[in-house]
């Protein structure tokens, strides 16, 4: 999304559940919106195959650490 996009998306979503959003938090709310926008489009560039199925448990786990 471009930053003008996430604005319009932003204000729009804001009026619509009727939430007053302070000048004083729209910078960050716009940052957080446009690091969320950078999330999706990484996931959704996984390609899937059609019988791909979410899991019934998520677990995650610690990253190995690498020797230096």
């Amino acid at each position: 999304m471009t930053p003008t996009q996430i604005e319009s998306y932003v204000d729009a979503a804001a009026a619509a559940l009727a939430l007053p959003l302070s000048p004083a938090h729209r910078p960050g709310v716009l940052r957080y919106f446009a690091l969320a926008a950078e999330f999706a489009a990484l996931l959704e560039s996984v390609p899937l195959a059609m019988s791909a199925e979410p899991a019934v448990h998520f677990a995650p786990v610690a990253p190995e650490e690498k020797d230096a």
